[in-house]
């Protein structure tokens, strides 16, 4: 899928494992007035069953027309599926949200918003996703954004390497 239309809509995917923090910094853009969609909320995935286990994807139709749209100077998308890669040519920047693994077990263990990631199951699964689609999150990434900062911070940090906001930063995004 190839974004062949002129725009100046900036389209940002905010990505990365369970427990890094990606519903609360979309909810933090949000706050701050752009557009903010989190694709765990809603309508933006269904379940499919790949290879006799459930796997949560993103409904191309929802997203193709989400992605279209003109209506905000910048579109915040957060969420990880695995269906993603398939809308990355339509993304002007693939942020990873990450954090370290036992910083990860705690948010899991400790949030209220989501349950996702307590029962043992879903907990070796997001395990084994750090070990295995981390790596993969990583080399798509335009930048990385380490979470253990406080969300103000972490969203100042986004905005300014996307350019929304004017500053210096440390790093450079990857090519």
């Amino acid at each position: 899928m190839d974004r062949s239309y002129a725009t100046a809509v900036q389209r940002v995917l905010l990505t990365g494992m369970s427990g890094t923090g990606k519903s609360t910094v979309i909810a933090e853009l949000a706050a701050r007035g752009y557009k903010a969609i989190d694709t765990d909320d809603g309508n933006w995935h269904h379940w499919v069953d790949v290879a006799g286990a459930p796997d949560r994807v993103w409904r191309e139709d929802r997203l193709c027309e989400l992605l279209s749209t003109e209506d905000a100077d910048v579109l915040f998308v957060s969420g990880t599926a695995s269906n993603q890669v398939t809308f990355y040519p339509q993304f002007d920047h693939i942020v990873l949200l990450s954090a370290p693994k036992p910083v990860l077990l705690q948010r899991l263990a400790s949030r209220t918003t989501n349950p996702y990631g307590k029962h043992p199951d879903e907990l070796a699964r997001v395990l084994g996703h750090i070990q295995t689609i981390e790596p993969l999150l990583r080399r798509a990434a335009t930048f990385e954004v380490d979470t253990t900062a406080p969300v103000a911070e972490v969203v100042d940090t986004i905005l300014r390497r996307i350019g929304v906001i004017p500053g210096n930063t440390r790093d450079e995004p990857r090519d």
